[in-house]
Parts: C-alpha cells; structure tokens; sequence
C-alpha cells in the first residue's frame, strides 16, 4: 500500500475568500463534526496503547509525547495539564517540541527536519525502558519525530503514534500507531484545523485514561487537583461537601488542614476530622 498524504489534498471546498462569514463558520464547523467519528474508529488501538502506558508507569515509567509545530505543542499542551488535574509531578508526562521551548510561540525553522535532536532531546531527561515515547505528527513525515522514535524502538522504548495519514513513516515505526483520518482540511494543508482537533482529542483520551487507571480520580472527582486558584479552591469545598455530607464551613475547614481533597476525604472518615 503507497503512502498517501490525506492531510495535503485539495480541500472539498473552493473560493472560500468569496463565502460569508456564516458560510465560513458553517462548513468549518461541518467538518469539524466528522473528527470524532474518525477518532471512533481507532479506540481499540487507543486502548492498547493505554493499557502499555499504564502497565509501564506503574513499575516507574513517564510518558512523553515529542512533536512539531502544532502536534509538539497540543503534547505540551496535555503534559502541562497533568500536573494541577491529577496532581501528579511534573516529571510524569512530558511534552517536548523541535526547536525546544521557544517554538511554542514561534516557529523555529527548520528544527523539525532534523534527524538527530529528537532522540538528544529525549535523553535529556535519562529516558529508559520503562518510559513510553508518542510521536505526535498530523503529516507522519516528520523527520524529527520519526528519528526519535527509531533511536526508542533501538533501546526497547515503546512507541506509538498520533497521525492523520494511513501507513505514513512514522506509524511504520510505530508499535501502537493510532492513524486518525480526518480527510482535506478546510483550508488545504492546514493541519492545525481536523487534525490538530483529532490530536488534542486522542490526547484527552490518552492522559485522562490513564490517570484514570492510576487511582487519581474518585468517583469522577479531580481529588488530587492542585488548589492553585480560588475556582479550584471553591471545587475542592463543593467536592468535600458533597462526598462527606459536610457544611460549607466543615469542608473549608478540611480542605485548609489537609491542603488537598483526598487528604482530607481520608483523615475525616478515619475519624481525624
């Protein structure tokens, strides 16, 4: 089967400087609508993939998502959520782009043609065994992502894949490709439009179910949230209210103890409240 770039055809529709402002929103919208059917079809292969990473963290492994431009910052993105959503340490999910820091806010030309920074960026942070790679690349040509992964593959790290193009490079070098055919984009070529929403949903996915696995949430509560704002404060209060039958000046006083609502939740109903 020939590699066809699905994500580079001409777009279904044309003169699109000549539409309406309604026209615009409505057939961008349309299109929109057809990325999670697409993302449906591949939930068993998400699965699998959830499953390894789970398996890996709980003997000490991380997660790292390593892509460019648009697919490096939606795992930046997602890794930088982990920590204040499931209070995990920052260590535990990591994001990396070509280019480095700075290209999450502007592009940096040329990096992700590299064919080596991949795999150095990866072992800045002494990657092993135990750690799982997902290269992020709505193209699957990226020649930064799809080095990564080989190097990885070479020292039994486990590798997948988020992409929007069937048996692209970088699915083939993939042990859990997960392939997420949007079709054309709106505007020809821009990826960041379905496939960037492809990729940030999958990843949503990906990130929420494994902590999921991993016990951090209760019930279907953030319990180890970090309380970095008063939103977040006020949640944790409303969660304590509702999960110990407490007054609101019961739970503020909990949660101002024990700093954290699962902390809290445990020490009152074991009779330290």
């Amino acid at each position: 089967m020939s590699f066809i770039k699905i994500t580079e055809q001409a777009s279904k529709y044309n003169y699109l400087e000549k539409m309406s402002v309604k026209e615009l929103l409505t057939n961008i919208n349309n299109e929109d609508k057809t990325v999670p059917l697409a993302i449906e079809k591949e939930i068993n292969n998400i699965e699998k993939l959830v499953e390894n990473i789970v398996s890996r963290m709980k003997i000490g492994g991380r997660l790292f998502y390593i892509g460019a431009g648009t697919s490096g910052r939606l795992g930046i993105v997602d890794a930088s959520e982990c920590p204040p959503t499931f209070g995990v340490d920052h260590n535990l999910v990591i994001g990396i782009i070509a280019g480095g820091d700075s290209a999450i806010r502007k592009a940096v030309e040329f990096a992700e043609d590299s064919t080596t920074q991949g795999w150095l960026d990866l072992k800045e942070y002494d990657i092993s065994k135990n750690d799982t790679v997902i290269g992020i690349a709505a193209s699957g040509t990226t020649p930064y992502v799809i080095s990564a992964l080989e190097e990885c593959n070479k020292n039994k790290i486990l590798t997948a894949c988020i992409t929007c193009n069937q048996n692209s490079p970088l699915s083939n070098v993939s042990i859990h490709p997960i392939e997420i055919i949007v079709g054309p984009e709106f505007v020809t070529g821009s990826s960041r439009m379905k496939a960037g929403t492809a990729q940030k949903l999958a990843l949503n996915m990906i990130s929420t179910s494994v902590m999921i696995q991993l016990g951090k949430i209760k019930g279907n509560k953030m319990v180890d949230m970090q309380l970095s704002n008063n939103k977040l404060v006020e949640r944790g209060v409303k969660m304590l209210m509702e999960e110990l039958s407490v007054s609101k000046e019961k739970a503020t006083e909990l949660l101002s103890t024990y700093k954290n609502v699962r902390n809290a939740i445990n020490n009152y109903t074991n009779g330290n409240g």
